[in-house]
């Protein structure tokens, strides 16, 4: 079971954080927990676009089941 910690944020970052929270069907604090993630990912690649890591994100946040397998393409002779 993980701990919380309570914090203080701008207003104006909560209420980005609200309106990004409801599109990506997550809570407020699962979408800032998902900021900082990213935001500590690009700092540590700092050559990876930060559109990149999102998307890994995405992809390794997918069940497996519901992955498509990578099939190589066939060498022509």
């Amino acid at each position: 079971m993980s701990t919380t910690t309570s914090i203080r944020i701008d207003q104006a970052l909560y209420d980005l954080a609200k309106t990004d929270a409801a599109a990506e069907h997550r809570t407020i604090a699962g979408q800032v927990e998902y900021w900082a993630k990213l935001g500590r990912a690009a700092l540590d690649n700092p050559d990876l676009p930060v559109s990149f890591i999102a998307e890994s994100f995405a992809a390794m946040a997918e069940p497996r089941e519901q992955s498509t397998p990578f099939v190589p393409r066939s060498r022509s002779a």
